[in-house]
């Protein structure tokens, strides 16, 4: 009990009240919540489905509400802009590919599957004036984000105002007994608490985890930073993503992504304050990782492969072939040819960094204009991107 309510959590509100409840004979209606902003469940809410399956393993009820209706606003949590609205289509092409990722964790023949459309899709004008008369103005702008937008001058959309609400409705809606969330959701979640005791029901207790750094080292793991490691990456890219990680964060991820016992990790961490090399267990970490989300088997082949690539200086066995029309070019021109850059200014973040090389070679980082520099292309070369785009050219027609 004492390592299932601090392994990973940050805080619990009301820590005592939660105590009490799991050791009574009623079964607790546990909700968490993810809008389908993008197609990709990551590490960083496996955090909370792995603790939220082991309440599961004791026989309480998980509640995985898909905000499909709240996505339509966008989570203003720690943003300084307002979010892109989403259509219609592209909320329902995303949510579509997340529960066989949450199947990758949690029983789904014993989680009640929900969407807040049910209830809030159906309101009325009359009914949203009422919701919005339980909350006051000044109990939303004390919010540390919204305050910080509004001192600036930056701008912040009445319907931003409204999230923390209809997140907190959702509670009460579902009876919640426990809701779970990140540290950046704490103001939600305390929201739906006070909505429910002023609604007639008892509370819900709040378990917050510990949020899980990026690939980045600073900001939170997210799809809207895209410094995740999705559960569904195939499992090279899985592995390569994990090598990719600040040292100072292989313990924080054996701690939150794995069930590496916490005296195994503290061992850990004096090893490598005592001068282990942290590749060592940085693979290890990644084999784990890769394991768990897929098999023994996969993780054995993607330290292999991994290996190979960027241990012994091998290529991959397999690389997309590309065929191209010219042999000179203009390197941001053909960086956008293979058409892994989403744009010309990330293919220009990738020249300046150094990330790009075409058969081992940096190519369009020194000059001024770098993405300028010409390079001859022959048939076979290599394009490499980062630690795992590839691409190689031919001027044959492509099978």
């Amino acid at each position: 009990m004492e390592e299932l309510l601090t392994r990973g959590i940050s805080q619990i509100i009301v820590k005592e009240e939660l105590e009490a409840a799991l050791q009574g004979p009623r079964k607790l209606r546990l909700k968490f919540g993810v809008d389908p902003t993008r197609p990709d469940i990551h590490l960083g809410h496996a955090v909370l489905l792995h603790k939220l399956r082991q309440f599961q393993e004791l026989g309480h009820t998980v509640i995985f509400l898909i905000g499909d209706y709240t996505t339509k606003i966008g989570d203003p949590s720690g943003k300084s802009t307002t979010r892109p609205v989403l259509t219609d289509d592209e909320i329902e092409a995303n949510t579509k590919t997340y529960l066989d990722q949450v199947g990758k964790i949690l029983d789904l023949k014993k989680v009640e599957l929900r969407r807040n459309s049910e209830w809030l899709k159906g309101m009325n004008f009359a009914d949203v004036l009422e919701l919005a008369s339980q909350i006051s103005v000044a109990q939303l702008i004390e919010r540390e984000d919204f305050a910080n937008r509004l001192e600036s001058g930056q701008e912040l959309a009445l319907h931003e105002l409204m999230y923390p609400l209809i997140q907190a409705y959702d509670s009460v809606m579902l009876k919640a007994d426990v809701e779970f969330g990140g540290t950046d959701q704490l103001f939600n979640l305390m929201a739906g608490r006070a909505l429910q005791r002023k609604m007639g029901q008892k509370p819900q207790s709040i378990v917050v985890a510990e949020l899980l750094v990026g690939l980045d080292g600073t900001k939170k793991m997210s799809k809207s930073y895209d410094n995740y490691v999705s559960v569904v990456d195939e499992p090279l890219d899985m592995y390569g993503k994990i090598m990719s990680v600040p040292d100072n964060l292989i313990a924080p991820y054996y701690k939150l992504c794995t069930e590496v016992s916490l005296e195994v990790i503290d061992e850990l961490v004096l090893m490598l304050a005592n001068g282990a090399n942290p590749r060592d267990s940085k693979a290890s970490l990644a084999r784990e990782i890769v394991r768990i989300y897929h098999n023994e088997a996969a993780a054995i082949e993607a330290e292999e492969a991994w290996n190979k690539q960027f241990r012994e200086g091998g290529l991959p066995e397999e690389i997309p072939l590309k065929r191209l029309l010219k042999t000179r070019w203009q390197v941001l021109d053909l960086v956008m040819e293979t058409g892994y850059a989403t744009s010309r200014n990330e293919g220009r973040r990738w020249l300046h960094e150094g990330a790009v090389k075409l058969n081992g070679d940096t190519i369009g980082q020194n000059d001024k204009q770098n993405e300028l520099e010409m390079v001859q292309v022959q048939e076979g070369d290599v394009l490499r991107i980062g630690p795992r785009k590839y691409m190689r050219f031919t001027f044959n027609r492509v099978k």
